[in-house]
């Protein structure tokens, strides 16, 4: 039995995503948001904070069949490869007949789970409402938005529940050699709600982190 083990190939488990159309509808509060190669990368780090596994994020310009310049490189923080993602390469949408602009991720589960050492402690239920914050931040080019994250995690304090990227832009009205990446903080606290003015404090708190740690700039 151990020789038949032995003679089959590596199979690792690999999960993949694929999206596209909106993000968010459109509809009398607002004009929506389509789909953008931030919401694989986003979906892939909700993978691995569910695992409790850190991941780094850089860009990767040249890894088929993802877009030139709209693709994501997602390692461990030692190196090792967890996947990539990003927006398809057009002639990859357009042979797969694909809708314009699909966003696709695909990871090793196995790597992801190998490097969760530790079970994952759930924090406790609070019966409190949460609090949502938004920031948006300019930042180089080149600084990783795993790194602006992490960044506000550190500065954000113990009520923080989540953050989110939701949006990365390049373009108008954003200096070359500049992004802008927003963030969604969600705070909470187990015995109380928060008043606006801990919201702020906490927010406050988390861009200056961001300020020091990446030179980010709040728009």
């Amino acid at each position: 039995l151990e020789r038949l083990y032995a003679a089959v190939p590596a199979q690792p488990r690999r999960a993949g995503i694929l999206a596209s159309g909106h993000a968010e509808p459109a509809g009398w509060w607002g004009a929506g948001r389509a789909v953008d190669w931030s919401d694989t990368v986003a979906a892939v780090q909700t993978v691995a904070a569910a695992l409790a596994v850190p991941v780094v994020v850089a860009n990767d310009p040249d890894h088929a069949p993802w877009h030139p310049g709209r693709c994501a490189r997602i390692t461990l923080a030692d190196g090792t490869l967890v996947g990539h993602a990003g927006e398809l390469h057009p002639k990859v949408v357009a042979a797969l007949e694909l809708p314009e602009r699909t966003v696709a991720a695909e990871i090793d589960v196995d790597v992801l789970v190998a490097a969760s050492a530790e079970p994952v402690q759930a924090r406790a239920f609070s019966t409190f409402p949460p609090a949502l914050t938004d920031v948006a931040l300019l930042v180089g080019s080149e600084v990783a938005a795993a790194d602006v994250e992490a960044a506000l995690r550190s500065g954000a304090g113990e009520s923080l529940e989540s953050v989110a990227l939701f949006d990365v832009y390049e373009g108008e009205h954003v200096e070359a050699g500049r992004k802008s990446l927003a963030y969604r903080l969600t705070f909470r606290a187990a015995d109380r709600t928060l008043t606006t003015e801990e919201v702020n404090g906490f927010r406050d708190a988390a861009v200056a982190a961001a300020a020091s740690a990446t030179g980010a700039v709040q728009r």
